[in-house]
This record gives structure tokens, sequence and C-alpha cells, in this order.
């Protein structure tokens, strides 16, 4: 066993180069047909080179489903779009048994599979279906199956779902659990382009040229080996820990708790978040040509990985106090090697100095 650690390792830095020509030419693909987004690709990059799942979120037109869709025509893998809508079944998702009948006439139950059955899963505007359509993708997103009539089917590796959603309407919505919404390793926000992004978009899709071909530039192998390359990354102790004191320091309950999180967190972020950091650093140190995760790799990953996990009090509503706010502070008060723990208002000292300060001055 002791000599596995320096052979993966020596693996790794072996395929580091393969890792990072895939990552580069994934980028530059994308931002042939897509204008901006680099934060928001390299993102969904860590989710798929992760294994995990996405949540895009952000107003029409941002280019959420042209994204997904262009990152997947890259990999050479089965894609599928399932557009969620309020009358779409779970039988729609997941697939049905129908009565067959063979060339000798035997009638008998056939199993149709579903658009599920796939290696890429756009699951657009997800919260426009009822939560029992909804519930269908948790099983398939949490264990890679799906069960009908009794029957377990796995789904074929890899597997993930990238889903969006627009924030703005509700009427006519159903927002998912939390429970759901903790299946997905990132909720990624989208926000307005800039100026000159805004500019070049406008100008690039009122032309007459068309938007160029997509060509696979990574195949199904080879992501596998990606993933797998991931998987065995390893971590230092100390990052590990890191992660913990996070999600722990997210709890209202726990002693690492600052004063932003007692105040406006009714809930914080359970054990799948540590693990996303951890899965999360690991891919994102990949995809930028290291063989081993640091702590900017964990604290880059904590709005995206904490966002849609904390479940912020009504305090937290009525100050304006969004997730984000929440996790930059957490990202102040939480200590790590490296940095100094935050200052103590309550040292002995600066007790002294406010009761002088304080203090009536003494009376002839």
């Amino acid at each position: 066993m002791a000599s596995a650690a320096p052979t993966a390792a020596a693996q790794l830095r072996e395929r580091l180069p393969d890792v990072g020509r895939a990552a580069a030419r994934l980028r530059e693909e994308v931002s042939r047909r897509i204008v901006g987004l680099e934060e928001t690709v390299e993102q969904v990059l860590i989710a798929i080179f992760s294994e995990h799942h996405a949540l895009l979120e952000g107003v029409p037109g941002l280019a959420k489903t042209m994204l997904i869709s262009s990152v997947a025509g890259l990999l050479d893998c089965e894609f599928r779009r399932i557009q969620f809508t309020p009358d779409l079944m779970p039988s729609d998702v997941t697939g049905t048994e129908v009565l067959a009948q063979d060339a000798g006439g035997t009638r008998e139950f056939r199993f149709l599979p579903g658009p599920i059955f796939a290696h890429v899963i756009l699951a657009d505007e997800i919260n426009r279906s009822p939560p029992k359509t909804q519930a269908a993708l948790m099983e398939a997103m949490e264990e890679r199956q799906v069960t009908s009539l009794g029957v377990r089917r796995p789904l074929e590796r890899p597997f993930f779902v990238l889903a969006t959603q627009n924030p703005i309407e509700q009427q006519g919505t159903y927002p998912l659990p939390v429970a759901q919404l903790d299946r997905f390793m990132m909720k990624v926000r989208l926000g307005y382009p800039t100026k000159d992004d805004e500019a070049a978009i406008v100008r690039r899709t009122t032309s007459m040229l068309e938007p160029p071909p997509l060509v696979p530039v990574l195949t199904r192998a080879e992501l596998l080996g990606f993933q797998t390359a991931v998987a065995h990354l390893d971590v230092s102790q100390d990052l590990l820990r890191y992660a913990v004191d996070l999600a722990r320091a997210s709890r209202p309950a726990s002693e690492l708790a600052p004063k932003t999180v007692k105040d406006y967190v009714a809930w914080g972020v359970g054990p799948r978040a540590a693990q996303a950091l951890i899965a999360g650093a690991k891919a994102r140190a990949l995809l930028r040509g290291r063989v081993s995760a640091d702590f900017d790799d964990v604290r880059a990953l904590v709005p995206a990985v904490f966002r849609h996990r904390l479940i912020a009090s009504y305090a937290a509503e009525a100050d304006g106090v969004s997730p984000d706010d929440i996790s930059k502070s957490l990202l102040d008060t939480v200590p790590y090697p490296g940095k100094r723990p935050p200052s103590n208002d309550d040292t002995r000292l600066k007790r002294f100095f406010r009761w002088l300060v304080a203090a009536p001055p003494p009376t002839a």
C-alpha cells in the first residue's frame, strides 16, 4: 500500500499535459460560440470532470442552454435535452413499460427507455414541472440507476445532469426542495454580461454567419479517464479539515459559527457541501495543471457550493443578507494554515481600552 500513492501521483503527473490540453480546447471551442462566461464554463467543467451535477440559474437570454448544449457537443457522449413543462410526467423522463407482441404472437411487457438513459442530460427549466416529475431525476442523479416495476436499470457512465432555471418568474413554477437541491454539486449563478461582451453578443447573433459546427474534442474514454484521475487525486489533511470547518461553521449551533451565521442562518449546509468542496477543488487543480489542490481551490468554490444549501432566516431576508454574503463571512472568519485567525473583539486588552475611553474623567 505504501508504494501505491507515489505510483498514482506519478501517473497523474504524466496525464497533466493531456488534461491541460483538453481543458484548453474545450474552453476555446466554447468561446467560439459563447461570449464571456469564462468562470461559468470553468465551474461547469469542474462539475463534469468530478462527475457531479450542476444547476445554472439566470435570467432569460444569458446562454444557459447554449452553454450546456455546446459543452455536451464537444464531448463524444450521448446527449439528451429534457424540456420540463407542467404536463411532463415521470415516465416521460425515466421511461415506461409497454405491452409488445413478438412475431409469434406472444405478448409481454418491455421497458422503453426514457431520455434519462444518456450520458449528458440537459434538464431545461427544471422548476417548470411538478415535484413528482422532479423527483424522477433524484434516483438517477444520486444512485445512477432507474427503477421500473421493481427492476433496477443502471445508467452508463459517465452520467451527469446539467439543469437550468429562471429565478424571476414564480407563477407556474415549482421551486426545488432543499433535499433535491442538495444533489447538485454547485448552483452557478449567471449575471448580466459586461458592456463589451453584450456588444459582441449582439454583433455575433445578428449577423448572417452561422455558428461554427461543434466537433467533439474529448472521447468518452478520455473523459472517464480524467474523472478517474480526479477521484484518485489526494488532498492534504489540512485542506480536508478546512473544508469540514467551513461546512461546520455554517451551522448556527456550531462553536465555529461567526456572528453573521448565528444572526442570519436558520440551517447550515450538510456533509455533502464538504464533499463537493474537496471533489471540486481536485478537479479545479487538475484543470489548471496541478497535481494537488490548495486552499484557493476550495475557497473559490464556496459560494457556488453553499448558495443553494444555506437556509437563510427571516432576519436575513429583512436585512438583505444573501447566502453569498454569508459565504463571504465564512471565508473571512474561518482560519486555515497560512492565515491568521480572525481577531477577537473580546480580548482582555481591548476590553481595558474600551473601559478606559468610556470611564468618566477624574474630578479635581
